[in-house]
């Protein structure tokens, strides 16, 4: 009997994965529970375990393709040699040329029954897309129609193997070497495993000085990068973003001296017995969580339906995080009911798994607000974009010592500029405004949180 092995779905967002590794190989036993492969979706780099005994007999997807949940990625059968060419008899021929009919599962009827072809508009697409000839797919849709899976593992089966000696590396790196022409076997990985990723494949191509010398810069090829996996969604959120919420964005200065010192003074006093020094992203999840809790109407969402105004019980504080796969964003979830020290050990696991790869499902989902820093970068101040369904987020540019007005004299503070973008469908701009008014008090006078 074969066993079909898919994709699951690995989150209540998930909708496809690219297959990053295969960890066991064609012929292999397999036991249940055993890691199979690794797959990469939208949020994290996740195992895939077996859910029967057997042998992997056929893998029909390859390392580097992208196919949607629930499609069929190998075969698992009771044997290593087992016959299995009856899975793929709509693509067999006999000496004849005749078609062998394809396997049916129960309650399915073949095409051949309707006397037409029967595929989505996905599946009609993706077989121009990739040369695939549909009357030689067995559809395993309702009534036997062909769907956008049954096309993508045809032509995943037809595709040529890759050499067992290639190199480890990951589907952004694969497509950059790809775009840029980079031989993956002359780079050094410096990922997860020995593996290969997008900034190794950039950094070998990038040239010291910038133009090599007495090459013009009209000799200088453009390269292109696919716009895919997070790349893809990152895009698709952001422009959705920008194009449904009605953005205004509040800019205040905010005289951050006492923080700074409040701050070296816990450093020196807690980061021997917590194991980490509090740092100000930490700092300002604490303000901004007191803040939202004194302001309900910023934690809010807009329904779905977009005619109602959802005011949320609980902090989920969201805190952006630049990875080598792209902008996350980890959830501390009720953020309103943890102590510095709480926050503080939760957000350095949650970066830890996002930046490996490792993140859980429901790391990166659930938010009602979020923070976005770049002041490492030297940025003192921009617009971010709103995380929707969230009614606002909060940027924050770098502290920097700069000349203020303070006890009647000009002298250096450290100034802190802080921007408040918030959708006007749900709250408006005096509202906004007090919120922001708040954030900066807290952050001038730090004592206030012990109240």
């Amino acid at each position: 009997m074969i066993t079909e092995i898919i994709l699951p779905k690995l989150g209540q967002t998930m909708e496809e994965g690219t297959i990053v590794e295969w960890i066991k190989r064609e012929g292999d036993a397999v036991r249940r529970d055993e890691i199979l492969f690794t797959v990469e979706t939208d949020k994290a780099v996740m195992e895939v375990e077996a859910t029967a005994d057997g042998f992997l007999r056929k893998i029909l997807v390859p390392v580097g393709q992208t196919v949607p949940v629930l499609a069929a990625v190998a075969l698992l059968t009771p044997t290593a040699n087992e016959d299995i060419s009856s899975y793929h008899a709509a693509q067999a021929h006999t000496e004849e040329g005749m078609a062998v009919p394809p396997v049916q599962r129960p309650g399915v009827l073949p095409p051949e029954a309707t006397g037409r072809l029967i595929a989505s508009p996905r599946a009609r697409k993706a077989a121009r897309e990739k040369g695939i000839d549909l009357s030689l797919v067995a559809g395993t849709g309702p009534g036997g129609r062909i769907v956008e899976h049954d096309v993508l593992t045809s032509a995943a089966a037809q595709a040529p193997a890759l050499p067992a000696a290639s190199p480890r590396a990951t589907p952004l790196a694969a497509k950059a070497a790809q775009a840029l022409g980079v031989d993956l076997a002359a780079v050094p990985p410096t990922g997860v495993s020995g593996r290969i990723v997008k900034a190794d494949v950039e950094a070998a191509v990038r040239p010291t000085p910038p133009f090599p010398a007495g090459l013009p810069a009209a000799e200088i090829q453009p390269s292109s990068i696919p716009v895919a996996g997070l790349r893809r969604i990152i895009a698709e959120r952001m422009a959705t973003s920008h194009q449904a919420a009605a953005r205004v964005t509040l800019v205040t200065e905010a005289d951050a001296t006492a923080l700074v010192d409040a701050r070296e003074q816990l450093k020196a006093a807690v980061e021997a017995e917590w194991g980490f020094a509090p740092g100000y992203n930490d700092l300002l999840a604490i303000i901004v969580t007191r803040a939202l809790l004194e302001f309900p109407y910023i934690n809010a969402r807009l329904s779905a339906d977009a005619q109602t105004i959802e005011r949320l019980p609980q902090v989920n504080l969201g805190i952006a995080v630049d990875t080598e796969r792209g902008l996350l964003v980890p959830v501390i979830r009720d953020a309103g009911r943890k102590g510095l020290r709480a926050l503080g050990a939760e957000f350095r696991t949650l970066v830890e798994r996002a930046r490996t790869g490792k993140s859980l499902p429901d790391d990166l989902t659930g938010g009602t607000f979020t923070i976005t820093n770049l002041g490492m970068y030297d940025i003192d101040a921009f617009t971010p974009i709103i995380n929707l369904p969230e009614a606002a987020i909060l940027g924050a540019g770098r502290i920097q010592a700069r000349p203020a007005v303070y006890g009647g004299q000009i002298v250096a503070r450290q100034m802190w500029t802080l921007s408040l973008s918030f959708d006007h469908r749900l709250v408006d701009g005096a509202p906004a405004a007090r919120f922001l008014q708040r954030i900066k008090r807290l952050v001038e006078n730090p004592y206030l949180l012990l109240g």
